[in-house]
C-alpha cells in the first residue's frame, strides 16, 4: 500500500486534473437522472395492486385519476371548464355531469345516489383520467396547467397532486439545506481541527466524491426523492471521518518524518487505508442491507448510499491528500490550536468508575428496548401526513373530506365476461360495508335500462375496455387507516366471491400492501445488517467476542435513538426506522472500532486492563468526538428547517443518533471491555498474555 501513497504523491496534479474533468460528465448525469416522488411505485411488481394499475394504463389508457373541486361556479361555467381540462395534454377524459344530460336540465334530475356523490352545497366535482401514471413528469406538467386553467375557484385532489406538491417542495428546499449541512459541518470542523482552511480542502474532496456518486445514478434510470435529499446530506456525514483521519495521521508522519511533505502523505495514506477499510466495508455492509427490502426503495437507497462511501473512500486517498499537499503552505499559515484536544483526566474518571456504566446500560436497555419496539409500531404510511398543511394538494384532499366525506377512492377492475346482473349485486353488496359511499361504474351512470349502444362513448371508454369493467369506490376511510384497511380486505372478499380474477386497485390498497410488506421487511433488514457487521468486525479484529460486545454497544445506541419517538408520542415514516437503524448501525460502529483497535494494540503491548483501556480511551476520544460532532453539524440544520417529515425526522434522528452512539462508545464500551477483558483475551486471535507495563503517557489522536 506504501507503493500506492507514493504514486499519488507524485502525481498528485494529474489526479486533480482528472478530477476536475470527471465532473463534467458527473453534472450531465446528474441533470439527467430521473428523480421519481411516488413512494408507491417501489412495491413488487407480482401484487394484484401493482397489476391492476399496469391494466388501468394497457386497456383503458388511464394511469392516473384526481378529482378537480369546482366551488361556486353556474353549470355552465362548470361544463366550459371541463371541457378545457379535456383539451390539456395528457389528460385523457374528464367527466361530469355534461357528459350524461344537457346542462339545461337540472342536475337534480339524476338519481339521488349519483347527485350527491358529485355535489355537495354549491362545490361539484370533475372526475380526471391522465393517460399517463401517478408520478410521470407528464401528469406532474398536467396537473400543473390544470391548476393554471381552474384558478383558486378549483382545488384538485388525489395523489398525483400530492406527487406536484412534494416535487414543487424538494426542489426548493434541497439547495438550502445542503448548504446548511455545508455550513454547520465548516464550523464544526473549523472549532474541531487544527486549521481553519482545511475544513474547506475536506468540503471539496469530499464534494467532488458527491458529484460523481450523484452523476452515477444515470445508470440507475431514476432515484427517489427521499435519495436525492438524504445522498449528499449522508456522504457528507458518514465519510467526513475518512479525512479526518488522513488528517490526523498525514500530522503525525509529518512529526515523524521530519517535516518531510511528501514521504508523511504516502506513508498517511498507507495509514488511513488500513484504519478506514475496516469501518468502511461496515457501513456499506449496512447500506447493502437495505437492498434485501422487497419494497425496492431499499434497493434504491442501499446502492446509491453504498456508492457514496466508496466514492468518499476513493477521494478520500487520491483527491484529498493532493489537494492537501498542494495548498500546504495555506494550511501551514492558517493552523490554530484544536478545541478538542485529548483528556485523560476524564478517561481515568470514566475507566474507574466503569461500574457506573454498566449500570446505567442495564437500567436503560430494557426501557429502551420496549421504545424501539414501541416505535415501530406507531408509524404513518400516508406520506401527505409527512407534508405541510398549507399545501395546494392537502387544502384540496382536506375539502374533499369535509365537504364530500370522501377519503379515499379505490378502483376495481371486473372482468368484462361478468355478467351486468353480478356486478349490480356485487356493488349493491359492496355498498353495505362500513365505511363505502358509494360504487359507481356504467349501470350507476346511465341505469340498468338505458341500452349500452346509447352510451355516449365519452363515458362508456372511461368504464369499460375488452377485457375489463372499471368501477369506482369512494370511501370515508383514509388512506392507511386500520379502518380502510379491513374496509379492503372485505371488498377484496366480495369482488373474489363475484369475479375470482378482480382487482381492487388505487392508493389505498396499495398502502395496505406496502405496510404489510415493509413490516416484514424491517425484520429482514435489521437481521441481514447485524449479521454482516458482525461477520466483518468479526475478521477484521480477528475475534468471537468483541463483535457481540460492539455491536451490542451499538445496537444499545439505536434502542435508544429509536425509543425516544415512543416516549415523546412522535410518530415516524414507516422508512424511516429501517433507515435509521441500519444507518446509524453500520456509520458509528466506527467509533467503537477505533477504540477497540487502540485496546488491543494497548493490551497485546503488555498494559493492564486498566490502563489498556484508559489509554485507547484517551487516544480515542478527541476522534470519535469530532466525527460524531461533524455527523450531528451535517444533519441537524437540515433536520430543522426542511418542511418535509419524512426528511426532517430523519436527519434529526441521525443527528442524535452520533451523539448517542458517542455517548455510548465512550462510556459503556470501556466498562464492557474492563468486564469482558479475559474473555475477549481467550477468543481473540494473537492477542497474546503480555506483561503488565508501567502506565505510559498517552500517544497523541491517531487515526488508528
Amino acid at each position: 500500500m506504501i507503493k500506492f501513497g507514493k504514486a499519488v504523491v507524485k502525481h498528485r496534479v494529474a489526479i486533480l486534473v482528472i478530477a476536475l474533468l470527471l465532473l463534467i460528465p458527473s453534472v450531465l448525469g446528474i441533470l439527467s437522472t430521473r428523480i421519481n416522488y411516488d413512494m408507491l411505485t417501489y412495491l413488487p411488481k407480482e401484487l394484484d395492486t401493482v397489476k391492476g394499475q399496469d391494466i388501468l394504463l394497457d386497456d383503458f389508457g388511464k394511469g392516473a385519476f384526481s378529482f378537480v373541486l369546482v366551488d361556486g361556479m353556474t353549470p355552465q361555467q362548470t361544463a366550459e371548464l371541463k371541457d378545457k381540462l379535456s383539451r390539456i395534454d395528457h389528460v385523457a377524459s374528464a367527466l361530469w355531469y355534461s357528459d350524461v344530460m344537457d346542462v339545461t336540465v337540472p342536475m337534480e334530475m339524476l338519481p339521488d345516489k349519483l347527485y350527491k356523490a358529485f355535489n355537495s352545497g354549491t362545490s361539484t366535482m370533475i372526475a380526471v383520467f391522465f393517460d399517463t401514471s401517478t408520478s410521470a413528469d407528464e401528469t406532474i406538467e398536467a396537473i400543473g396547467q390544470i391548476r393554471a386553467v381552474t384558478g383558486k375557484q378549483c382545488f384538485v385532489t388525489g395523489m398525483s397532486a400530492v406527487v406536484t406538491d412534494l416535487k414543487n417542495l424538494c426542489e426548493k428546499e434541497e439547495p438550502i439545506y445542503v448548504g446548511l449541512a455545508v455550513l454547520c459541518a465548516t464550523v464544526a470542523m473549523m472549532l474541531a481541527l487544527d486549521s481553519w482552511v482545511i475544513p474547506f480542502i475536506f468540503l471539496a474532496s469530499i464534494g467532488l466524491a458527491i458529484a460523481y456518486n450523484l452523476g452515477s445514478n444515470y445508470f440507475m434510470g431514476e432515484i427517489s426523492y427521499l435519495t436525492k435529499a438524504l445522498a449528499a446530506v449522508l456522504q457528507l456525514a458518514v465519510t467526513m471521518d475518512y479525512s479526518i483521519f488522513l488528517w490526523h495521521s498525514y500530522s503525525e508522519q509529518k512529526l515523524r518524518f521530519g517535516g518531510d511533505k511528501n514521504r508523511a502523505m504516502a506513508h498517511a495514506i498507507k495509514a488511513t487505508v488500513s484504519s478506514v477499510l475496516g469501518s468502511s466495508i461496515t457501513t456499506v455492509a449496512g447500506f447493502i442491507a437495505l437492498c434485501f427490502m422487497s419494497y425496492t426503495l431499499g434497493l434504491d437507497l442501499g446502492i446509491v448510499m453504498a456508492k457514496g462511501v466508496l466514492f468518499g473512500l476513493i477521494s478520500c486517498v487520491t483527491t484529498l491528500p493532493a489537494l492537501i499537499l498542494v495548498l500546504d503552505p495555506v494550511i501551514e499559515k492558517t493552523k490554530h490550536r484544536p478545541l478538542i484536544g485529548q483528556m485523560p483526566k476524564l478517561s481515568r474518571f470514566i475507566t474507574k468508575r466503569s461500574w457506573i456504566f454498566l449500570l446505567v446500560f442495564v437500567l436503560l436497555v430494557g426501557p429502551a428496548f420496549y421504545g424501539y419496539q414501541k416505535t415501530n409500531k406507531n408509524l404513518y404510511y400516508d406520506m401527505s401526513d409527512a407534508l405541510p398543511k398549507d399545501l395546494d394538494c392537502m387544502i384540496a384532499n382536506t375539502k374533499l373530506r369535509d365537504e364530500f366525506e370522501v377519503g379515499s377512492t379505490h378502483m376495481l377492475l371486473v372482468d368484462a365476461a361478468t355478467s351486468d346482473k353480478d356486478v349490480r349485486a356485487m356493488s349493491a353488496e359492496m355498498e353495505q360495508v362500513d365505511g363505502v359511499k358509494y360504487v359507481l361504474g356504467l349501470d350507476s351512470v346511465i341505469g340498468s335500462l338505458v341500452p349500452k349502444e346509447m352510451v355516449p362513448d365519452s363515458i362508456r371508454t372511461v368504464l369499460e375496455s375488452d377485457n375489463w369493467k372499471l368501477l369506482l369506490i369512494n370511501s370515508e376511510y383514509h388512506v392507511a387507516s386500520d379502518a380502510v384497511n379491513t374496509q379492503i380486505d372485505r371488498l377484496n372478499a366480495i369482488l373474489k366471491k363475484y369475479d375470482p380474477t378482480g382487482m381492487l386497485i388505487g392508493e389505498a390498497p396499495c398502502t395496505k400492501d406496502m405496510i404489510e410488506i415493509t413490516d416484514h421487511d424491517f425484520q429482514v433488514v435489521n437481521a441481514v445488517s447485524i449479521v454482516a457487521i458482525f461477520l466483518i468486525i468479526a475478521v477484521t479484529l480477528r475475534s468471537i467476542s468483541l463483535p457481540v460486545i460492539l455491536v451490542a454497544v451499538i445496537e444499545f445506541a439505536v434502542f435508544i435513538n429509536l425509543g425516544i419517538p415512543a416516549y415523546t408520542g412522535t410518530s415516524l415514516s414507516f422508512v424511516t426506522p429501517i433507515c435509521i437503524s441500519t444507518i446509524q448501525l453500520g456509520s458509528t460502529v466506527d467509533y467503537a472500532i477505533l477504540m477497540t483497535t487502540r485496546y488491543q494494540r494497548e493490551r497485546a503491548g503488555g498494559l493492564d486492563k486498566h490502563e489498556a483501556v484508559t489509554r485507547a480511551l484517551t487516544v480515542s476520544m478527541p476522534s470519535i468526538i469530532v466525527s460524531a460532532f461533524g455527523f450531528f453539524a451535517a444533519t441537524f440544520g437540515v433536520a430543522v428547517y426542511s418542511d418535509i417529515d419524512i426528511i426532517s425526522s430523519m436527519c434529526n434522528l441521525m443527528a442524535r443518533g452520533a451523539v448517542v452512539s458517542m455517548l455510548s462508545v465512550l462510556l459503556v464500551l470501556p466498562a464492557m471491555l474492563l468486564l469482558c477483558d479475559g474473555l475477549i483475551r481467550r477468543t481473540t486471535l494473537g492477542f497474546g498474555k503480555g506483561k503488565a507495563q508501567k502506565p505510559a503517557e498517552p500517544a497523541p489522536a491517531s487515526a488508528e
